[in-house]
């Protein structure tokens, strides 16, 4: 029960936060339920029309005779409910004679008088009053129809009743007409929301530190931007649209229906609360199952994207059929998950139907018998001021299906009600992640001068690693390094020793658990992000560019930089020495992921766009690991102009003459932890891992 609670909360919570993107266009909205409220003017009007219709064709009576029959016949209801007031007023007054003077008689009862009277004296007075009134109000009425309507209307019962149709077919045209230009506003608003909605997310989503992007993956946030999306969107149109404009036909009906008769229509409300609990039992199994099916689409995009990435693996191996059975399993997937929300949402219509024909038979069999029997009361009940006749049984009859269709179109957009709250509560999810990695509260400058980075007793672990129950140790152990400015350290170990999660520290794609990064003795959480971003370089093992040019991928570093600028960098990163060669020069598109490139001529790109940027901190993650020894000369000779004034991390498993060349410091870790730190020279004479390491790269490259 706690736990429906919530979620009930979290629903609601989640809509009434959709309003807040909706409220800047409140105005356009007010205009759509103007003409959703005409709509369901017409749509009442329109079955009314029924009545006319019986009288004409079935009855054989044309409309200005039954006018002026009823107009006859409330007369003589006036007439007779006086004379009952009078006989009433009789029968009280000789409580008053008792206290007159002689020989004076009052003309009628006074307010005292009936104060003294008997109480069924009274009610029988007040409900002759009332039935006069009535009669009063209908003969007004009556005749207003008489002197304003009636003169219009052909005495030919054949010309009347193409009246009646030439008039319900424009009354139709209208309704169709309201309804397109509700829709349309409706549409508009709803994408306008939707657009805001998005980059919304997508703000929130940059905003985010890397490693809780990681943890949501490429596939779950498309499925939210994409699919999730779309769900929300057709949501907000029906709630704007039919969720609007359905209820409001529905109460048009049931307005007509209670001015012909009020008691009738009340006996057809007996099953209300029996749909409410039929619909809220079935919106709970709706949001469950809509939130599974959701779930099952990321993982179809996580299928498709892995697929797609690895397509040289898949043909290749040969993996092709791996690959399809994987998707074919996860669309059966989806399509269970999708079937039971088909299946859910199937009883709803049907049995909104059943309902709502089991009320309209309420109230249609006491009006039958009432017709039939020339009766106003069944058992001593009142259920009509006056005898009805066939006509207004018809009419009652329209009114009440009419009040089925509203409902049973209500029932088919309730899973789609659920399933946007559904997506709704999966969007705001992600807008609501907090970043691991925060901003200072009362952020510092970067320092203008360098002179050291000090990472002192560095615990961390990954927050999805936490989680696991089979491993949790450390990614790093009271990690204590401290690096002068100016100096070109490399990090070196095997694989999973921590090196790149150590440098990752530096730009603040991580926090550590415990410990601090500091730059001059500033802890760098305390300075602003952009400041310290700024002030560092990133050149990573995967390289990633743009679908751009080159020019613009590499003025990415920094978007104020001018032509001779970015041909400056270009050239000291050796981007020139091929791009000249291509048919557009620096603008030359790279692809998508600059595909259309070589690595180690994407990996030059990137090295000059961290050159752009002139940083004082330059990190290169593996930057030559995956690119031929041509490039890697090229991009080692690049660094070494560059470096000098600058503190260089390179962390690598290629050990090289040309790195040696201008690296100051080799830094070896194992297992989490800094095991040495020294010379090239040095570390092979003290450290086992170091020289294990020499050797392994000496064997590899021999073989």
């Amino acid at each position: 029960m706690r736990m429906t609670s919530n979620n009930r909360e979290i629903s609601v919570n989640s809509f009434a936060r959709i309003l807040h993107y909706v409220w800047p266009y409140r105005r356009r909205l007010v205009v759509s339920v103007f003409f959703a409220i005409l709509v369901a003017v017409l749509w009442g009007a329109n079955l009314s029309v029924a009545f006319p219709v019986i009288k004409v064709l079935l009855e054989g009576e044309s409309l200005n005779e039954y006018v002026q029959k009823k107009i006859h016949a409330n007369e003589e209801i006036i007439q007779e409910k006086q004379e009952a007031l009078k006989a009433l007023s009789i029968q009280i007054q000789p409580q008053k004679l008792n206290h007159a003077a002689p020989g004076t008689l009052p003309e009628e009862a006074t307010h005292s008088d009936l104060a003294e009277a008997p109480v069924n004296l009274l009610s029988e007075h007040s409900r002759q009053q009332q039935k006069l009134s009535n009669a009063s109000r209908d003969l007004l009425a009556l005749k207003w129809v008489q002197s304003t309507i009636i003169p219009w209307i052909p005495d030919d019962h054949f010309d009347t009743f193409a009246l009646i149709l030439g008039l319900l077919l424009i009354a139709t045209f209208i309704k169709g007409l309201c309804i397109f230009t509700q829709d349309v506003i409706v549409g508009g608003v709803v994408e306008l929301a939707t657009m805001a909605i998005r980059k919304e997310c997508f703000r929130k989503v940059l905003d985010l530190d890397y490693q809780s992007i990681s943890d949501e993956g490429t596939a779950e946030l498309m499925s939210r931007f994409t699919f999730d999306m779309q769900v929300l969107s057709q949501g907000l149109i029906l709630m704007g649209g039919k969720i609007v404009r359905e209820p409001l036909k529905a109460l048009a009906c049931i307005i007509f229906a209670f001015l012909i008769n009020w008691r009738l229509t009340l006996l057809s409300f007996v099953f209300a609360p029996l749909i409410a609990i039929v619909f809220y039992k079935i919106g709970k199994k709706l949001k469950h199952a809509s939130q599974r099916m959701m779930e099952s689409m990321s993982r179809i995009y996580k299928t498709l994207e892995e697929s797609f990435d690895s397509s040289k693996v898949i043909i290749a191996f040969n993996g092709a059929r791996k690959h399809r059975n994987r998707f074919h399993h996860e669309n059966k997937e989806f399509f269970k998950k999708a079937l039971r929300i088909v299946r859910i949402d199937s009883l709803t219509s049907p049995t909104t139907e059943m309902l709502g024909m089991m009320a309209i038979f309420i109230a249609l069999i006491p009006g039958a018998y009432l017709v039939l029997r020339g009766k106003t009361e069944i058992w001593g009940i009142q259920l009509a001021s006056a005898p009805m006749d066939v006509a207004t049984l018809g009419v009652m009859y329209a009114l009440l299906a009419g009040i089925t269709d509203p409902a049973r179109k209500m029932s088919s957009v309730y899973s789609k009600l659920k399933r946007t709250g559904a997506a709704a509560e999966r969007i705001f999810a992600i807008i609501d992640r907090e970043t691991l990695v925060k901003e200072a509260e009362d952020p510092q400058r970067f320092p203008k001068q360098l002179e050291s980075v000090h990472f002192k007793n560095i615990d961390f672990t990954y927050a999805q690693r936490k989680e696991s129950t089979r491993n949790n140790e450390p990614i790093l152990d009271g990690v204590n390094l401290e690096i002068a400015a100016g100096e070109v350290v490399l990090v070196v170990g095997e694989n999973g020793s921590g090196k790149s999660t150590l440098v990752n520290l530096l730009p603040r794609f991580y926090d550590p658990d415990k410990g601090s990064v500091c730059v001059n003795g500033i802890d760098i959480r305390d300075i602003r992000l952009k400041d310290l971003r700024n002030h560092i370089g990133v050149v990573s093992q995967e390289t990633m560019l743009f679908d751009d040019t080159i020019l613009e991928n590499i003025r990415y570093g920094r978007p104020e930089a001018s032509r001779s600028e970015i041909e400056s960098v270009a050239r000291k990163a050796h981007v020139l020495q091929f791009a000249e060669q291509l048919p557009d020069g620096l603008h030359y598109n790279v692809g998508e992921k600059g595909h259309e490139l070589s690595g180690g001529q994407r990996q030059r790109i990137a090295l000059a766009r961290a050159i752009l940027r002139n940083p004082e901190i330059l990190i290169l993650d593996e930057a030559t690991s995956a690119i031929d020894s041509q490039s890697e000369i090229l991009i080692h000779k690049a660094l070494k102009e560059f470096a000098p004034g600058r503190t260089v991390f390179i962390i690598t498993h290629s050990i090289g003459q040309s790195l040696l060349e201008f690296a100051t410091r080799i830094i070896v870790m194992d297992s989490g932890k800094v095991v040495a730190t020294g010379p090239h020279h040095s570390l092979l004479e003290t450290c086992p891992i170091y020289k294990k390491l020499l050797s392994a790269q000496i064997l590899q490259r021999a073989a």
